[in-house]
């Protein structure tokens, strides 16, 4: 079998490809325009895709007839046409729980960072602006029994939620398409509305699955709801939130800050006029950037390719009702 991986992924993985003997391409350089990426793919049985640079679509599926299955090197799929591969019986591969620890670290990170406006006091030290003591200059404020919401309470979330429970003692509200009883169980946390999530958060956390509905979900109508004291965090995926809109609230007060470890468009612009702001906190998208996760994402992917090749079912698959269409 032969994998074209499209970006250079940590060493377990590769080792553990070439010890099942699986053909490993690799392309001569690691920014491929789309024409080139394509040529690589339509001569490989199965892919390893790091990134989102690149959709799967009905078009790829088309031109590209010999891949057979792919694994992808994140958790998230939104750039897979899932429903179509299903239907040629192309498997997803994706690797879950191994980054939740680390995605939801970063997500509790920028809710202290904004909330202390780190990045503003560090820029201003950089900048050489460190006056005098001043009692009322940009002050930030504490997350000390405050309430949390998080959209999308899954793995991720339950961890940034059981964080801010344990070191500030939150209350934790939650809105998800069902309950999640463990949560409710072990952290208190309430099922509410999407409005009562908006309207009632002090800070309020993406950890949702994107899809094309959710697309600027988080606009100006949502902002204009929320308390004009909250603070917006999305680690999920940048197209959750409209960024203008965004720092329109921002600027207006209708929200006090914002973290984001993703944004819309990613990568953003260096003079985007949000990262002047005092109460925001933005990174680029480094969720899952530890030593231990990412190798972890190597072994599931991996892993994916290996169970492939063996004909078996994909530990970790996106589209598990492949397996049901030709049981």
């Amino acid at each position: 079998m032969k994998v074209f991986i499209n970006k250079m992924i940590p060493e377990i993985g590769i080792k553990m490809l070439k010890e099942e003997g699986i053909q490993i391409i690799f392309s001569e350089n690691e920014n491929l325009s789309h024409e080139e990426w394509l040529k690589y793919c339509q001569n490989t049985d199965a892919i390893l895709n790091v990134g989102g640079d690149f959709k799967y679509d009905k078009t790829f599926f088309d031109t590209c007839p010999n891949v057979k299955a792919i694994a992808l090197y994140s958790v998230g799929f939104d750039h897979v046409d899932t429903k179509e591969a299903s239907q040629r019986n192309i498997p997803i591969g994706n690797t879950p729980d191994v980054l939740s620890r680390a995605t939801s670290d970063v997500a509790f990170l920028l809710m202290q960072s904004v909330a202390r406006r780190t990045s503003y006091n560090f820029q201003k030290i950089k900048d050489g602006n460190w006056n005098t003591f001043d009692p009322l200059h940009a002050l930030g404020q504490e997350l000390y029994g405050k309430t949390l919401g998080i959209f999308g309470l899954g793995r991720i979330g339950f961890e940034m939620a059981d964080k801010a429970r344990k070191a500030f003692d939150m209350n934790i509200i939650y809105h998800n398409r069902s309950h999640n009883e463990q949560a409710e169980r072990e952290l208190g946390a309430i099922y509410v509305s999407f409005d009562e999530l908006v309207k009632n958060s002090d800070v309020l956390s993406i950890h949702a699955n994107f899809t094309p509905e959710h697309t600027n979900l988080f606009n100006h109508l949502v902002f204009e709801k929320m308390k004009p004291s909250s603070i917006f965090i999305n680690t999920a995926r940048g197209g959750f939130h409209h960024q203008k809109d965004l720092y329109n609230a921002l600027v207006a007060g209708k929200i006090w800050g914002a973290g984001l470890d993703v944004t819309n468009p990613e990568p953003m612009s260096a003079d985007d006029p949000i990262l002047e702001l005092s109460s925001v906190c933005i990174l680029p998208h480094i969720g899952s950037a530890t030593i231990e996760a990412r190798n972890g994402m190597a072994r599931l992917a991996a892993g994916n390719l290996i169970a492939f090749s063996k004909g078996e079912k994909m530990p970790h698959c996106a589209n598990p009702e492949v397996y049901s269409n030709h049981s």
